[in-house]
């Protein structure tokens, strides 16, 4: 016996929710993980964030781990990096145009959240 869940003369075809189509798996990619989201709020709310600042408001991430998504935020254009040229380096960090952008989505989320807490008690 044949265990097929598609009925017999049912075509298979890739849609909108393929994994590489999808635009919530893309969003995903850009501003998901543990740690993103707080770095994006923090740095929005300090307008300009120097590393030193990030790592001391985030007590709970590795140093490699915040660089890291650090990078990957620069490098997908939500962040932008400068670097001035001082004794000791001094980096700041702050949003792009990009990254204003997901402010609401955050306070959507936010809100999201607080709905489901008071549901959820």
């Amino acid at each position: 016996m044949e265990n097929n869940t598609n009925a017999y003369n049912q075509e298979v075809v890739k849609d909108e929710y393929s994994t590489n189509n999808c635009a919530v798996t893309n969003a995903l990619k850009i501003m998901g993980g543990k740690w993103k989201m707080v770095l994006i709020k923090i740095i929005a709310d300090d307008c300009v964030s120097r590393f030193g600042e990030l790592k001391r408001k985030m007590d709970d991430i590795a140093q490699t781990t915040l660089t890291i998504q650090l990078r990957e935020l620069e490098r997908d254009g939500i962040i932008c990096r400068k670097v001035y040229a001082e004794s000791p380096p001094r980096v700041e960090y702050k949003l792009t145009e990009i990254g204003i952008t997901l402010l609401p989505v955050i306070q959507v989320l936010t809100d999201w959240n607080d709905n489901y807490c008071n549901l959820t008690r």
